[in-house]
């Protein structure tokens, strides 16, 4: 049965090698098997979409089918164009037993070796967390070794060329498949990817181009961080083998809790405790802030329902570009609990005054909805 080929590929005759090449590139990420397990369907759309660009990619086998058709064209095996499948098809197949022949074919060998990232964890008292801080901690980790350099060899320099994998870092292995010649790719057992061997190994190391010891870590901690935040120290983890690029240092922040202030987002809360005959006839107090102590002037009629707002005296938010937080302190009315003959005939000689019986204003805010404000604006 005749086909058209570019039927299949969705082009025109007249189409150019770029034009046949973008359709072939959309019609294989498509229908390519290994995104389309078990689809028999597609596996037979993505087979002839191949054999097209198989023949319209070549000049003289095109020329064969643009005079004959396919029932005098004498194909040969398929043969691929490498660099039809860079970029999409390259991240697509990476994971799949097509991953190796569908990349360029230029890699030459492994990407560098990374390090372990490490983690740890510390404890911030709220002052650290509102200004910021410096800390140092000790951390076991591996370290590239001094002697070599790192690459785990004598001083250095006793290094040569890989001669299996004629330093490339990979055996390159060509097979036949149905789909035709299959390039596969495998990193060089003899030397790991590196491309080079060595001679003499390290005496420092015995080799391993790092050495394993405790290390004293200094890192600031901006302002405002929340427990736990990570903290990205990079080149702060575990050194790899012979050489690379050493992980990171992942640092976990943890809050300890302050017994008189507490954090609530980037607001400060605190209670202060006064007692009636203060609240009632006025007066001014010391309150505590992370920023040191300030007076607070309690006016004459304050009720327990009452929230003092000290401006700016928060935790800077630490994407909010200078912006802090408040304190909010929150009064509660002290009732005693143990009182002496005089001082219960001092108050039952005030029980039944009219300025002693409660009369809220109904205009007044409620206590939760005072509340509600504060943490909204």
């Amino acid at each position: 049965m005749e086909k058209d080929y570019y039927n299949i590929l969705g082009v025109e005759r007249n189409a150019t090698a770029e034009e046949i090449k973008k359709a072939y590139r959309k019609i294989a990420m498509q229908y390519h098997p290994d995104k389309n397990p078990g689809n028999k369907a597609a596996e037979e759309k993505f087979k002839a979409a191949t054999e097209a660009y198989d023949v319209l990619s070549n000049a003289e086998k095109k020329h064969q089918y643009d005079q004959f058709g396919t029932s005098g064209y004498q194909g040969g095996s398929k043969s691929y164009d490498d660099d039809i499948f860079e970029g999409d098809l390259n991240d697509l197949f990476q994971d799949s037993p097509f991953g190796s022949f569908f990349s360029s074919g230029r890699r030459t060998r492994r990407t560098a070796n990374r390090g372990e990232d490490l983690r740890i964890r510390i404890k911030l008292n709220l002052e650290e967390v509102a200004l910021g801080t410096e800390k140092k901690v000790k951390v076991k980790r591996y370290t590239s070794c001094e002697a070599c350099g790192g690459n785990g060899a004598e001083n250095g320099l006793s290094v040569e060329k890989c001669a299996p994998c004629k330093g490339q870092g990979v055996i390159r292995k060509t097979t036949q498949t149905m789909l035709g010649n299959m390039l596969t790719e495998a990193i060089c057992s003899h030397c790991t990817g590196t491309g080079s061997r060595i001679k003499t190994y390290c005496s420092d190391c015995q080799g391993e181009g790092r050495k394993f010891v405790e290390d004293l870590i200094t890192f600031k901690v901006p302002k405002g961080v929340k427990k736990n935040m990570e903290l990205t120290l990079r080149g702060k983890g575990n050194a790899p083998l012979r050489g690379g690029t050493p992980g990171s240092l992942i640092v976990q922040i943890d809050e300890e809790e302050n017994d008189l202030l507490k954090r609530k987002g980037n607001n400060i809360c605190y209670t202060l405790h006064v007692s009636f005959i203060d609240v009632t006839l006025g007066c001014e107090m010391e309150v505590p802030t992370i920023y040191g102590k300030v007076r607070l002037k309690i006016p004459p009629g304050t009720s327990c329902s009452e929230v003092f707002k000290l401006k700016g005296k928060g935790i800077t938010d630490i994407n909010g570009y200078g912006k802090k937080g408040d304190q909010l302190v929150f009064i509660q009315v002290w009732i005693p609990q143990e009182l002496t003959k005089e001082e219960k005939e001092m108050l039952l000689s005030l029980q039944g005054s009219p300025n002693f019986i409660p009369k809220p204003n109904k205009k007044e805010e409620s206590f939760f909805d005072r509340i509600k404000s504060f943490f909204q604006g």
